[in-house]
């Protein structure tokens, strides 16, 4: 296998993970459930939501009642949504697909850099 070759092929690896990651976050993300996961739900056994004063409130005993606001809350991509716009999951988590590989790719680039150098 001569030297161009085999510098192509983690190339074509990398392209296609990126393409198959893209087209999980951006398309299949919309059929994902908007019912509470496994997490939500246990983390809500034992207690019961009640409606006082116009706000939800846990009535009860569970590890919900400790939960605390995130302080990215209001952030542009909480909730997996885009501003919290409805019907932006997609569009969120083709986002978060592209700012993972370029922060991924900086490290990787930073560790081999080192490495040829020390």
């Amino acid at each position: 296998m001569n030297r161009s070759t085999r510098s192509r092929r983690p190339l074509a690896f990398f392209l296609g993970f990126l393409l198959v990651a893209l087209v999980v976050a951006g398309g299949i993300s919309y059929l994902a459930s908007g019912d509470p996961d496994g997490l939500d739900s246990v983390a809500l056994n034992g207690c019961q939501t009640v409606e006082v004063g116009g706000e939800e409130q846990l009535q009860g005993t569970c590890i919900a009642q400790n939960e605390a606001s995130h302080p990215a809350e209001s952030g542009p991509f909480a909730g997996y949504t885009v501003g919290g716009a409805e019907g932006t999951n997609g569009v969120a988590g083709v986002v978060g697909v592209l700012v993972t590989v370029v922060l991924a790719g900086g490290v990787f680039q930073l560790l081999r850099g080192r490495r040829r150098d020390g």
